[in-house]
């Protein structure tokens, strides 16, 4: 407010100037016109000799006629005073009714002037054909216009001196008591302690920040939701990997105290193997708690991939775990490309964990196959999809319990095969980031009767020269 105070007054001042000029421009052009129409009447000379020409000039307007003149068209001086100045205009070429009033200012000496002027055409002398026109000009001082504007500024502006302060202090002050509330939820999140991030108390906090305050509390919902992902994957791992350790330092001590070379190395052989499950594990759980906490970094640098690809990679790394179990592994897909919208490490590793699934609870001799295809969906989501399937000749999971392996840790009793329990966990989490749908299905299989189909659907992104 005090840097546009100085504008303010500038640009009252202007106003002022423009109000103050208009009775002073009215009453100049009043007597102009006056004096004017005596020179249509009774010519030049007979207008400044006639009684009616000096009462105008006797009572002027307010502010009073400096000077004033009437020149010929040839620029002769018939009466009154050298010191105006010619009007830029030149004289008409024929003669009009109407008079036309020009306006300019100027300086005579060292004073400024309002000048108004006016060509006219004077009745014809005896004897001559037609009559020449004559400028009339009369000149005013600005003094007193300018006294008037600076009277209006004074006027306008002194109330402000008083006014605006007060206004300033009322301002201060209702800033004030209205920041008041904003102060106090600052120290009150200040105190808390390091580890508090239950949500604000929305009814505590002004009205006018209540989006602020709904945005921070849900930053401290996702903050809270991924300290206890965190908490879980340390106690989770804590608790999984305290069994293979111990484990592990069992057999290292038998292995210790044999002394048959071939008990030696089966007891070495063990321990790789049981190396090779801790290793599995610990990857699983970083690979879940990495697809929970980058849920939102991993959509952000989604782009389209060809679904085939991270399937084929996936298979190729898989292939020689299914080998050395004599298992028959089909990979079946259209040669079309089969377009989706993800992440290609992420999908490649809930294919890996879907085929690793498949391949450790198929008995020796059996099959897996992975199938990619495109389709339409049914009912509510009638869009093109892509269908991604692991099928297997495995046991399969009783209908009772396919709601719950996908919770981390779970385990099928008596399956006789050795898991974490986290492949399926891991599977639908990356499955959720790409909006697909899990689905478990029995598959009777020829040749063991029993067999389980786990499928993935996506939205599929359809060129559009293929539509």
């Amino acid at each position: 407010m005090l840097l546009l105070w100085p504008l303010s007054i500038g640009i009252t001042y202007l106003v002022a100037q423009a109000i103050a000029a208009r009775p002073y421009d009215a009453a100049l052009e009043h007597t102009l016109r006056q004096l004017a129409v005596q020179v249509q009447m009774h010519g030049a000379q007979g207008a400044v000799q006639s009684a009616l020409w000096q009462q105008t000039l006797r009572q002027p307007p307010a502010g009073g006629i400096l000077a004033y003149e009437v020149r010929g068209a040839t620029g002769a001086l018939l009466a009154g005073t050298h010191e105006l100045m010619s009007p830029p205009s030149l004289p008409p070429s024929h003669a009009s009714a109407a008079i036309t009033v020009s306006w300019r200012d100027g300086e005579m000496g060292d004073r400024g002037v309002r000048l108004a002027a006016a060509w006219v055409w004077p009745p014809a002398a005896p004897g001559a054909a037609r009559a020449m026109p004559v400028l009339v000009q009369v000149a005013q001082s600005m003094d007193a216009r300018t006294r008037l504007a600076r009277d209006i500024v004074q006027g306008v502006i002194l109330p402000q001196f008083v006014v605006v302060p007060i206004f300033i202090l009322l301002v201060w002050f209702g800033l004030g008591q209205g920041i008041a509330p904003l102060n106090e939820l600052q120290a009150r999140i200040r105190r808390r302690r390091a580890d508090d991030i239950s949500p604000i108390d929305e009814r505590e906090a002004p009205e006018e920040i209540a989006p602020l305050v709904d945005s921070i509390n849900s930053l401290f919902a996702r903050l809270q939701q991924s300290l206890q992902t965190q908490k879980r994957f340390v106690a989770d791992a804590a608790h999984q990997i305290k069994t293979p350790l111990a484990g592990l330092r069992m057999q290292a001590e038998l292995a210790q105290r044999e002394t048959d070379p071939e008990e030696l190395r089966a007891s070495l052989r063990q321990i790789g193997r049981s190396v090779e499950r801790t290793t599995r594990l610990v990857n699983q759980l970083l690979a879940l708690t990495r697809a929970e906490n980058q849920g939102g970094a991993a959509r952000a640098v989604f782009e389209t991939i060809d679904l085939r690809q991270p399937a084929a990679e996936a298979m190729q790394e898989l292939a020689m775990l299914a080998l050395d179990k004599n298992l028959e592994l089909e990979f079946d897909s259209p040669p079309l490309p089969l377009q989706v919208r993800g992440n290609a490490l992420l999908l490649q590793e809930l294919i890996k964990n879907l085929l690793h699934n498949a391949i450790t609870y198929t008995p020796p001799g059996g099959s897996v196959t992975l199938r990619l295809r495109g389709a339409m969906g049914e009912g509510p989501r009638v869009e093109p999809l892509v269908l991604l399937q692991v099928e297997d000749s495995g046991p399969g999971i009783p209908e009772a319990e396919r709601a719950q392996v996908f919770e981390p840790f779970y385990r099928i009793l008596d399956n006789g095969s050795e898991g974490s329990g986290l492949g399926l966990a891991i599977v639908r989490e990356i499955a959720r980031q790409h909006g697909a749908e899990i689905t478990l299905s029995e598959l009777p299989h020829p040749t063991s009767g029993t067999g389980l189909r786990v499928q993935a659907q996506f939205a599929r992104i359809v060129p559009p020269m293929a539509r």
